[in-house]
């Protein structure tokens, strides 16, 4: 979407009314996660997911779907079925753990699993508003190109990923770098990081 304030992107779903009857409404609650499991990894990916998921020999037990977002959803009235919009803000925090996953990723596809509930307002036989529940168990699975965040990304912040750090922190690189001269912070980490041997 690129209206956003933030980096977002635009899933449709289809919802499908189970007897074809006509909805007058439907809250839904949608819980958006990455299948984690579902996909093989190349080595490069692996050591990027290290602080995930642990050494690639623990993956049985540690590679479990990664939380990616939650929404709610009012849907109008439809008769049989519908195709509604779930916009989902993307974050470049890497101490986002969805951010930190997709990044680390080459390229291929991502596993989605969509989880659903809520409340289903319907007109009874005899004419009368009903609701009914819509329990967790309702779901569906999807894939995205990774190269579809990736451009979310980079339409947003360009080449540059941004990093979070404490004030005090910040502070002492921000008088390093005014102490060194430096023209940007860019080139104070390279410096630092050349120093220390990185």
């Amino acid at each position: 979407m690129r209206t956003a304030a933030v980096p977002t992107l635009t899933f449709r779903v289809r919802i499908e009314a189970a007897d074809a009857r006509p909805v007058r409404g439907l809250g839904l609650n949608v819980r958006l996660q990455i299948a984690a499991q579902r996909r093989r990894y190349e080595a490069q990916e692996r050591e990027r997911l290290r602080e995930l998921f642990g050494d690639a020999e623990q993956w049985a037990r540690t590679l479990n779907p990664v939380p990616w977002a939650e929404a709610t959803l009012n849907v109008p009235a439809f008769d049989a079925a519908t195709t509604v919009e779930l916009r989902v803000a993307c974050s470049y925090d890497f101490d986002v753990v969805a951010a930190k996953y997709l990044a680390a990723l080459e390229g291929g596809e991502i596993p989605l699993e969509l989880l659903f509930s809520g409340t289903l307002f319907f007109t009874a036989p005899d004419g009368r508003l009903q609701t009914a529940l819509v329990p967790w168990d309702r779901d569906a699975s999807a894939r995205m190109p990774v190269a579809v965040w990736r451009d979310a990304m980079r339409s947003a912040f360009g080449d540059a990923p941004w990093l979070r750090v404490h004030r005090d922190v910040f502070a002492r690189l921000q008088a390093e770098r005014s102490r060194r001269g430096f023209a940007s912070w860019e080139d104070t980490l390279d410096a630092l990081l050349s120093e220390a041997g990185g």
